[in-house]
């Protein structure tokens, strides 16, 4: 299988994200070549082919000029699958293009097994396999979901894509969202509250941990959508990335969007009644325990000390 991987360039950088278009195209063991609208002083880490389209000429994005150059390199190519990162880039782009070669297009993709994309459905709470019967086939990868053990290496070997076509949107540039609550980036010790914690109520408990340790308290996405935390302490793709030296997850079963947020930690204790839930794969320290039992004896413990 022949894959084109587009890459990402923003405020004049090629993003690290390229690493999990390469992983996943070495995933499926397929051959693979690059596409950038960027600069060629800031590539990415590539040992292959790389289409380079100039942002100067054609902005960092302009929807409907940025289809066309990969519709160019599309017809030089011919892949049969071409991977975008499911970011506001890739959600934007990914139905254009699909929608311009009649592609079937699948979102969201945490993982290739036996020739199935793998999506998650029901809030991430199940997984289905997904084989497509079109030529071409438009991906999104869900952010954190694929990633290289190493950063990647090499430099590509640049060949110079242009089309002579200006769009109706024109780019003016990044605008900093405005800052609201608790800042978790910043925390070096998290504990966070996960559907598991059963009831609103108990979101008291995980902050009565946090406060004893010094640190704060964070939640996973259901958490937040069923509006028992404020938005700004969600943890995940749609929330924040932390790495603090300490993260406690509490009832969090450890979806792909919720690891991809925290996966940084430097030690992670995960206290949950189900000793096979994703979130044990990455805990350092494993309690299988009703939180609300074992959390109320932590803090009490540790504010007697």
């Amino acid at each position: 299988m022949k894959l084109l991987l587009v890459a990402e360039y923003r405020e004049g950088k090629a993003l690290a994200s390229a690493g999990e278009l390469i992983d996943f195209a070495d995933k499926i063991g397929g051959e693979h070549v690059m596409f950038m609208v960027g600069s060629e002083s800031s590539l990415p880490q590539y040992e292959g082919k790389l289409f380079l389209a100039d942002a100067a000429k054609h902005g960092e994005y302009s929807p409907t000029v940025h289809k066309l150059l990969l519709l160019d390199v599309i017809g030089r190519e011919n892949p049969e699958m071409v991977v975008f990162c499911h970011s506001s880039y890739g959600w934007d782009l990914a139905p254009r293009v699909a929608w311009a070669l009649k592609a079937a297009q699948v979102s969201e993709v945490v993982d290739y097994v036996d020739g199935s994309l793998v999506v998650p459905v029901c809030n991430a709470k199940l997984r289905r396999d997904v084989q497509v019967d079109t030529d071409v086939t438009v991906v999104t990868l869900q952010a954190g979901a694929f990633g290289l053990a190493e950063p990647p290496s090499g430099n590509p070997t640049i060949e110079p894509v242009d089309v002579d076509s200006t769009g109706k949107v024109e780019f003016l540039g990044y605008e900093e969202a405005e800052a609201g609550g608790v800042d978790l980036s910043k925390a070096e010790i998290i504990v966070s509250a996960g559907r598991g914690i059963g009831k609103p109520e108990n979101v008291e408990i995980i902050a009565a941990l946090a406060k004893v340790l010094g640190g704060e308290y964070g939640a996973s996405r259901p958490v937040i959508d069923s509006e028992w935390a404020e938005h700004s302490r969600q943890v995940g793709t749609t929330g924040q990335t932390v790495a603090p030296k300490l993260y406690v997850a509490c009832g969090i079963s450890g979806a792909i969007q919720h690891l991809a947020g925290m996966k940084k930690s430097e030690f992670v204790v995960a206290i949950n009644t189900d000793k096979d839930a994703p979130i044990c794969d990455v805990a350092d320290v494993l309690v299988v325990a009703d939180l609300t039992q074992i959390v109320p004896m932590l803090t009490e413990k540790i504010s007697g000390l």
